[in-house]
């Protein structure tokens, strides 16, 4: 993981947006109706959040594979649950799904955007993308499990009527959400981390055993000062990422009913905003001959939207009024089975064409696309 070197003496945009974006928040907390106003609070919510991954890559570039996919993917969560909250303390017509369209769409996003994307620039510039195929399907199992307890099954219980859980079947599915992704945690950092480190490959694709790190041409890693800079510079960026959004979220809402589109693509709007930097490193990373990153970060990042979102959800539950509608439609769920079967597919021999990644990217067109004309 690499990070943007300032000029000695000149801090980079990743440093000034998030006291800027703080300084921003405190002043236009009471006072934010105008136009402008607003464009200003949009621009820095993108810079917030494109900076708070940027500070996140480089304590993960610090911390090495593969604690740094694990930051990535918990600051990224933050981030989503800080914007889901404030979206459903906003109300509107959506805010009961709030929480299920954006968890479902980080979900499609991730495991046909991010994964098509990186597939198809991994094979295009090395021939063929390979990965660890033991890591990644233990990844891709998890969060199957994950999807099936906490989206799937709201839709055929008949504790509550609709999509609803039960108070007790929504402790349950936090409890169990998050005790997978601890697990995963532990397995990925401790009991099997040789399984998600980056693998080499040879002119035909095959795998031929952990890349070399120390002869990659990357940076060096930031030092413990520069680390430490960027954890404060993350939790600024953080804090001003979730009120912007709260200023924000009225707009969000209004602009997505004038365009015409139903309440969901909100939470693809969300999903979007929040993956888009991730997305970025991820492509990096596949151009680099380095898919196994790419699929962790694709991978962790749909088993933390789940995994600890759910669960952060289910306690903010006690005190937001209104149902929290969490089961999948009809066709939900079938994008969300042809999806798990085309990935369990590519994961399995441990290397993929770039058709492979072109299949998950039409399988992201059509989320997208039935979400704004379902």
């Amino acid at each position: 993981m690499t990070a943007t070197t300032a000029r000695p003496g000149r801090p980079s945009w990743t440093t000034l947006v998030p006291p800027v974006a703080v300084l921003v928040l405190v002043a236009t907390w009471t006072r934010h109706e105008s136009p402008w106003v607003l464009t200003l609070i949009a621009v820095l919510l993108v810079g917030a959040v494109l900076a708070a991954v940027h500070h996140a890559e480089v304590v993960a570039h610090r911390a090495g594979e593969p604690y740094g996919s694990l930051v990535l993917a918990v600051a990224v969560t933050i981030i989503e649950v800080g914007l889901i909250v404030m979206l459903m303390v906003g109300g509107g017509d959506g805010a009961s799904t709030y929480a299920r369209d954006t968890v479902f769409a980080a979900v499609m996003i991730t495991l046909n955007g991010i994964v098509g994307l990186s597939l198809l620039v991994g094979a295009t510039r090395h021939g063929l993308a390979s990965y660890n195929a033991s890591g990644s399907g233990s990844a891709l199992t998890t969060v199957v499990a994950l999807a099936s307890v906490c989206l799937v099954l709201p839709g055929f219980t008949v504790s509550e009527a609709g999509y609803e859980y039960s108070a007790s079947q929504l402790a349950f599915a936090a409890v169990v959400s998050l005790t997978l992704y601890v697990a995963f945690v532990l397995t990925q950092t401790v009991g099997h981390r040789d399984f998600f480190l980056p693998v080499s490959s040879d002119e035909l694709g095959r795998m031929t055993g952990v890349l070399d790190e120390d002869g990659d041409g990357h940076a060096d890693p930031p030092t413990a000062r520069a680390a430490w800079v960027s954890v404060g510079l993350l939790v600024a960026a953080l804090v001003a990422v979730v009120g912007l959004a709260k200023l924000l979220s009225p707009t969000i809402e209004d602009v997505v009913a004038a365009a015409g589109f139903p309440a969901p693509v909100v939470g693809v709007v969300i999903a979007l905003l929040v993956l888009a930097p991730e997305s970025i490193a991820a492509v990096r990373h596949a151009a680099r001959d380095r898919v196994q990153i790419s699929l962790n970060l694709a991978y962790g990042s749909a088993m933390a939207s789940i995994g600890l979102t759910i669960p952060a959800i289910a306690v903010a539950s006690i005190w937001l009024d209104g149902p929290l509608e969490l089961g999948l439609g009809p066709t939900q769920i079938v994008l969300l089975t042809i999806s798990v079967v085309v990935s369990v597919l590519t994961v399995v021999p441990g290397r993929a064409k770039a058709l492979q990644g072109l299949v998950h990217l039409v399988l992201l067109a059509t989320f997208v696309f039935l979400s704004a004309q379902p």
